[in-house]
C-alpha cells in the first residue's frame, strides 16, 4: 500500500514538473516526424497479464521485422530522446493507472510470453517498473541472462528502502547518459528463450 502511494505522489508530482517539457517533446516529435506522438506497445505486466504501455515515439512507423531493423528506424529526435531516457515520461500514466509501478523488473513485449523458463519467470510475480535492478546494474550493457538474475533477486528481496536506492541511482544514470544502448549496437537485441528450464545465469 505504501508503494502504490508512493507511485501515485511521485508520478502526479513528476507529471506536473515535467509538464512544459512533456508538452515540447509532443511538439517537436509532431512537427518533424509526424503523428503519432505516442507509440502504444502491448507488454506483460504481474502475472503475465498484457497492457499497453506509453511512449513518446522515436522510430519510423512501421512494422518490428528485427532488432537490427529497428535501430535503423530510429528518428534522429528519437535518438535524443532514447539517449536521455525521456521517451519514457508517458509511461507515468500508465503507473497511475497501475499498470506498472515505478520500480520493478522492466516490462517486456508480448511476444516474449512463452519464452521465459521457469526461474525466468518469477519476474512476473511483481509489478513491472520503469526502472529496475537491472537497469542500475548495467541496463542494456547486460546480456538477457544477467538482466533476468538481477529481476529475479529483486522479486526474492524487493523493499521499500531498495526502490529508494534504485530511482536515485536511475536519476544519476540518466543524467550521465549510462547504460542506453548495448555496446556497438543502438537497441537491444530480441530475447529468443533459452534451453536451461530452470537455473539462473551463472558467472564465472
Amino acid at each position: 500500500m505504501l508503494k502504490r502511494i508512493l507511485d501515485l505522489l511521485l508520478s502526479f508530482l513528476g507529471l506536473i514538473v515535467l509538464s512544459p517539457i512533456l508538452l515540447l517533446i509532443a511538439l517537436i516529435i509532431f512537427v518533424f516526424d509526424g503523428p503519432p506522438v505516442i507509440y502504444i506497445h502491448q507488454r506483460l505486466g504481474k502475472n503475465s497479464k498484457e497492457f499497453n504501455l506509453y511512449k513518446f515515439r522515436t522510430m519510423k512507423i512501421g512494422d518490428s521485422l528485427s532488432s537490427k531493423h529497428d535501430s535503423q528506424r530510429i528518428t534522429s529526435i528519437g535518438k535524443v530522446l532514447r539517449k536521455t531516457s525521456m521517451d519514457e515520461l508517458p509511461a507515468l500514466f500508465n503507473v497511475i493507472k497501475n499498470d506498472i509501478s515505478l520500480v520493478g523488473p522492466r516490462p517486456l513485449p508480448l511476444k516474449y510470453k512463452n519464452r521465459f523458463n521457469g526461474f525466468q519467470n518469477k519476474r512476473h510475480e511483481v509489478q513491472p517498473g520503469i526502472t529496475g535492478l537491472a537497469q542500475i546494474k548495467g541496463r542494456n550493457t547486460l546480456s538477457w541472462d544477467e538482466k533476468f538474475e538481477y529481476d529475479v533477486y529483486y522479486v526474492d528481496h524487493c523493499n521499500l528502502l531498495m526502490d529508494l536506492k534504485i530511482v536515485f541511482m536511475t536519476l544519476i544514470q540518466v543524467l550521465q547518459g549510462q547504460g542506453v544502448a548495448p555496446d556497438g549496437e543502438d537497441i537491444m537485441s530480441e530475447f529468443m528463450g533459452t534451453k536451461n528450464e530452470n537455473e539462473p545465469y551463472k558467472t564465472d
